[in-house]
């Protein structure tokens, strides 16, 4: 077996149940833990959320001369600040702005866009260009760099039922989790009698089982250690992984990443029901998160990040939209600016039918990693400049 395969089979949980063969629990290690008072939460909105029926140029006639069939009426819109409001359903998202809390990033994108669900998303997770394929994610290879001393499993948790490319690295730095209360950890012979095959590939394996192994009795140590949460969470599997999210923070985990994501924003067809469900799962989700860390005083600690691999085209189909560009993201917490940055969308100035992004979402990463992350994004070959006002 390659070492990639011995990768992929340590570094995975699915179903809540740690998927190793037998034979490799015969060797432990401490994992070198991850260790800061910081982390960074990502929420990926799968399918193309559409940017522009999320944060609203409500004042921009032609914005409803593109959408007469599924325009958010100017009197239901929440009004925020420079002529933007929010959708009807995003009452949690325009309270957290109210308090401060929330930055938008507007017309967020990178050159030369790919409309593809798959290939936008890989960009996206990789950190490339268009026109660039990297078999590691951004976040994978800077645990590859964090964690060269030592592998560690909980590195970054992914609250998800498939692994996310994002956090794929060189060594499996990341857990996939998909249901932390049935998740269950083997306890690994601690015999320092045992010696090593001799093999190089088994040997690695069996110390990445060992760490993987700790870094599953870790997880179950934050969740007993979690008080209550501080706010009642939704009733439905996206809420329930926030919760889980906020259970391992507040049980200090000591993750500095951990992301989960949520479907429903491929809105072709009957967009207005389908866009304002997505979006209020979306919003209670996230306000009883954010109510959780700032009632646990940790909200200045986490950051939460939001965004979706493209917007969707200005001009409607007549019962929706199709894959578009550039489209918002948020960041609430973290010591955030709460500030709008970037001018609204340009509706008189498009390309091809579609909006020019003005920020590269990498020099978000860049500014994330930077002054969240406290890492070096050139290390991983980001090279892009931190976006300017974001944080404080």
């Amino acid at each position: 077996m390659d070492r990639r395969k011995f990768l992929t089979l340590t570094g995975t949980f699915t179903g809540g149940l740690l998927v190793l063969p037998d034979f490799l629990y015969s060797y432990s290690m401490q994992p070198g833990l991850v260790t800061g008072g910081e982390c960074v939460v990502f929420l990926q909105l799968n399918g193309g959320n559409d940017g522009l029926n999320t944060f609203i140029p409500y004042l921009d006639d032609r914005y409803y001369d593109a959408r007469r069939n599924i325009a958010i009426p100017k009197n239901e819109v929440i009004v925020s600040q420079n002529g933007m409001g929010f959708h009807p359903t995003l009452k949690g998202l325009s309270q957290i702005q109210q308090n401060g809390h929330l930055a938008v990033l507007q017309n967020v994108g990178y050159p030369h866009p790919v409309r593809s669900h798959f290939r936008s998303r890989e960009i996206w997770q990789t950190g490339s260009g268009s026109d660039e394929y990297i078999n590691e994610g951004w976040l994978g290879r800077y645990l590859d760099v964090q964690c060269k001393d030592h592998h560690n499993p909980i590195g970054a948790i992914n609250i998800d039922s498939i692994d996310n490319l994002a956090l794929r690295g060189f060594d499996p730095n990341s857990m996939t989790i998909r249901d932390p209360k049935v998740f269950q950890s083997r306890n690994v012979a601690s015999d320092d009698t045992i010696s090593l095959s001799g093999n190089p590939q088994l040997d690695f394996v069996r110390r990445l089982a060992g760490s993987v192994s700790e870094g599953a009795d870790d997880v179950q140590k934050a969740i007993a250690n979690a008080p209550q949460p501080d706010a009642s969470y939704p009733k439905n599997p996206f809420g329930k992984n926030l919760e889980w999210i906020a259970k391992l923070i507040k049980g200090k985990l000591n993750s500095r990443v951990y992301y989960t994501s949520i479907g429903g924003f491929d809105t072709h067809d009957t967009q207005i029901p389908l866009h304002r469900n997505a979006l209020k799962m979306v919003d209670d989700g996230v306000f009883s998160f954010y109510q959780d860390m700032k009632s646990a005083g940790l909200l200045s600690q986490i950051t939460l990040v939001i965004f979706s691999e493209f917007g969707r085209r200005v001009h409607d189909n007549g019962r929706g939209t199709d894959h578009g560009t550039a489209a918002p993201m948020f960041v609430i917490g973290g010591n955030n600016s709460g500030k709008i940055i970037g001018n609204n969308p340009d509706l008189a100035d498009l390309d091809n039918g579609d909006l020019k992004h003005s920020i590269d979402f990498r020099s978000v990463y860049s500014a994330i990693l930077k002054q969240k992350l406290q890492f070096d994004a050139s290390k991983i070959g980001i090279d892009n400049a931190s976006v300017k006002g974001l944080f404080e």
